[in-house]
């Protein structure tokens, strides 16, 4: 890209003219590069970012599942108000280079202030808080800052009659979104995961390699400085738009009620705006209304990033020996199928819908899409319910949950007061019933509890909290049967590790060492710490008692299994029996293929046919009008998401079913709105107000030269 012809295009800097070069034989302005690179940087750095942003709530900053949620739709929330400030800053005052200028050093200062606050040395848990909170905030007003000028500057390098060669860049520019897309969320997982730091996750390296991205997208941008085609601040189209409709509506309330009717309440502006003007707002609002049902299409899109990654953490994630994906990374899936579906659909799909003669209109594929996103859910819900079987759920008030181990040498049985729990009796070492609910007469509660074992009878009174999970551990002793109740951790890892512990029946304490954790259990049945082991084969675990060593293979600990491990034997010998507490996670990640297949091909009928519809029907001094009017459907859709998480309360398959039915009921209402809607061509504006060849006046209102608008080529991506 570095060869250059003689072909140049002029250029304005600081007043003067100047030559770009083009690139060799075509008729793409060098600057374009810079563009692209910046453009693939920047959202390697927004994805890279964002991929991880959901686990670093709940494992570093130790936030809940709800709250993390909610705390991650509101980030993605303001980056997509803020841009609304972008324009206005750009239009109005600095134009769009420096903007993107100034709100990507905002930006940059934001990416360090986060991977600061991910440091675990920096301050007390407060102050990563803070940090964190700051940082995205900055984040959100440098990306959504910026969002609404890069695209257009680019298409501003172009001249008037190379349409062509500007539509290809769009379709380049689109190419490198979704390719930082992929990337980033493959390699930031990695980072986070595989990396280990300040001794857990890497958290720090994850958001300081997007960080690092941001500043070269930052130096390449400013790089290509003196060749760029800038255009000056030309003011604000979005806010001679809401005086317009201010005026319109306060002259309508002050005039008398005898004065006659008018057949639009905008036309009421017509005492000091033009008609033309007024044309315009009028056909923008009919857009606009169209807007009203669409943020339920974006709430279901965006949980991608936080519900369906918390999904996949209690899931299988092995795919065969050493390749096992990590629960934030399929979210990179969405951005490779964007890529082959979007000519599946444009060569394939609708051409074969065109031979059948139906008619699927722009509008028509919106409301295909929205379909499609809530038949994604409901693959989720499906999905949900298989998941849930291997989670045990907390439970609720009054009630507690308990699993008996029989370490003794023959079967028992157990019988409660006043509750018969365990029916049937329990077999000499082996893996514990399922977790049985006891319900309790208050916050806490003593209850007697009656062991037979070889026709005997031995009684244990033991106190059992409400919300709790305990083991009762059985074994003998001299003067009979020992109850030993112990509380037990039963939520599962959002990393997909396993849970570990050992009962030493042995007459010696015993060390272990698996893997890089440590575990001591003490002598005489001697418990030791529940601890979470990365999922994978340990065989030649080591053991040391006393003055021996033995080794011992564990074998496969398993995704999200909870194991108690039993080590029995003399003082020569060591022997062990593996119990799983609860399952492992046995549906495997890739069952989420298909929501994510429905949801990528309702986002191609959704959002791509959405943003060139609502292009094709604006006037062009109105799309950046439209353009703010969409961004805000996106932020309204993460505000959903966020009442919902933070309000509802309800199990996450009743929660995903819940947004189906809702995206359902939407597309119908949708559906309605855009049958009684009529297409509209606004170049016929040019015909009805013929404007004056020498000074441009029609009807008060002074024109400018048509805007060009690159928008309207079909973009490749919605990843801006």
């Amino acid at each position: 890209m570095e060869k250059m012809n003689d072909k140049k295009v002029d250029v304005e800097v600081h007043g003067k003219r100047q030559s770009s070069p083009k690139l060799c034989g075509t008729n793409y302005p060098v600057s374009i590069a810079f563009i692209v690179v910046n453009e693939f940087c920047e959202r390697f750095s927004y994805y890279g970012m964002k991929a991880v942003l959901t686990l670093y709530f709940i494992h570093y900053l130790g936030w809940d599942k709800n709250l993390s949620t909610a705390v991650y739709h509101a980030f993605s929330s303001l980056c997509y108000f803020t841009p609304l400030l972008g324009a206005l800053i750009a239009d109005s005052w600095l134009g769009k280079f420096r903007t993107i200028i100034y709100l990507s050093i905002v930006y940059v200062i934001g990416h360090v202030v986060k991977s600061v606050g991910a440091i675990p040395d920096v301050g007390d848990s407060t102050i990563h808080i803070v940090l964190s909170i700051l940082g995205l905030i900055l984040i959100a007003f440098g990306t959504g800052g910026i969002k609404p000028c890069v695209a257009a500057f680019g298409g501003d390098q172009f001249d008037e009659e190379h349409t062509d060669e500007r539509r290809k860049f769009f379709s380049i520019f689109y190419m490198s979104i979704n390719a930082g897309s992929v990337l980033s969320t493959i390699v930031t997982p990695v980072l986070r995961g595989d990396v280990q730091c300040f001794g857990g996750d890497c958290y720090a390296l994850a958001f300081g390699v997007p960080a690092a991205l941001m500043v070269i997208a930052l130096v390449v941008f400013i790089a290509g400085n003196g060749i760029y085609k800038k255009s000056p601040p030309e003011g604000n189209v979005l806010a001679r738009v809401c005086k317009c409709i201010g005026f319109a509506i306060h002259n309508r309330w002050r005039t008398s009620k005898n004065s006659p009717k008018r057949s639009h309440w905008l036309d009421w502006a017509e005492e000091k705006y033009p008609k033309r003007l007024i044309q315009e707002i009028k056909m923008v609002f009919r857009v606009l209304v169209l807007y009203i049902p669409l943020p339920m299409f974006w709430a279901l899109f965006d949980q991608q990033g936080s519900r369906w990654t918390l999904q996949a953490t209690r899931m299988n994630m092995n795919f065969g020996g050493a390749f096992v994906l990590k629960p934030d990374q399929m979210q990179m899936l969405n951005a490779l199928l964007i890529l082959v579906f979007i000519p599946i659909f444009d060569m394939g799909i609708y051409p074969l819908i065109g031979l059948c003669r139906i008619k699927l209109t722009p509008l028509r594929k919106m409301a295909a899409g929205m379909i499609l996103a809530a038949l994604a859910f409901c693959a989720a819900t499906i999905v949900e319910l298989n998941v849930i079987k291997t989670v045990v759920e907390p439970p609720p008030a009054k009630q507690c949950l308990i699993q008996v181990f029989n370490l003794m040498d023959s079967e028992v049985t157990v019988q409660f007061s006043e509750h018969n729990v365990f029916s049937g009796p329990i077999n000499s070492y082996e893996d514990p019933l399922e977790y049985t609910s006891l319900t309790l007469s208050g916050v806490s509660q003593l209850h007697t509890v009656t062991v037979s074992h070889n026709g005997a009878q031995h009684q244990c009174q033991l106190n059992f909290t409400e919300q709790m999970a305990y083991s009762l551990i059985l074994h003998s002793q001299p003067d009979g049967i020992a109850c030993k109740l112990v509380k037990d951790h039963i939520t599962k890892s959002e990393t997909g590790a396993a849970y570990l512990r050992f009962i030493n029946t042995r007459s010696e304490s015993i060390n272990i060492t698996v893997g890089t954790d440590e575990f001591y259990a003490p002598a005489h049945y001697g418990i030791s710490h529940n601890i979470s082991i990365q999922r994978g084969e340990y065989n030649g675990v080591k053991c040391i008692s006393g003055s021996n060593q033995y080794h011992i293979d564990l074998g496969l600990l398993d995704f999200g299994a909870f194991y108690t491990v039993i080590l029995k034997g003399g003082r020569d010998d060591l022997t062990f029996k593996k119990m799983e507490d609860i399952q492992a996670n046995n549906i495997h990640i890739a069952w989420q293929i298909p929501q994510y297949v429905f949801l990528t091909a309702g986002e191609v009928m959704f959002s791509i046919t959405g943003l060139e519809f609502s292009y094709s029907q604006a006037p062009a001094s109105m799309k950046s009008v439209l353009q703010a009017g969409w961004l805000m459907t996106v932020a309204f859709g993460n505000v959903i998401v966020l009442i919902v998480a933070e309000g509802a309360g309800m199990e996450q398959w009743v929660e995903f079913l819940l947004f189906a039915c809702l995206l359902v009921a939407v597309s119908i209402i949708f559906s309605i709105m855009a049958y009684f809607y009529t297409y509209v061509d606004p170049d016929q504006l040019d015909k009805i107000f013929r404007e004056d060849a020498d000074d441009g006046n029609v009807d008060g209102y002074k024109s400018k030269k048509k805007e060009t608008v690159y928008m309207t080529d079909t973009p490749k991506s919605t990843k801006m």
